[in-house]
């Protein structure tokens, strides 16, 4: 048992991650909101998100500063997200 989670841990990912639940948001309505901010900054993703007209952008700026808060947990840079 204890293998198995040394090699977890080994493998894990290190990347800062954050999700929203029991959102009541169709998913194609957030997968537009996600194809205009995707491969942005986090600065640059939030001012998008603050100015975007569309109903999930509120929820997707809120998981993007968890995202952002979780890095910051971990030692990363907002600018390197």
């Amino acid at each position: 048992m204890k293998i198995k989670s040394e090699a977890r841990e080994k493998n894990a990912d290190t990347r800062p991650r954050a999700t929203a639940k029991y959102i009541r948001i169709s998913p194609y309505k957030v997968r537009i909101v996600l194809d205009i901010i995707r491969g942005l900054s986090y600065t640059e993703a939030a001012a998008v998100l603050k100015n975007t007209n569309k109903s999930a952008a509120p929820v997707v700026l809120k998981v993007l500063d968890s995202a952002a808060a979780n890095a910051e947990y971990k030692n990363i840079s907002k600018s390197d997200l």
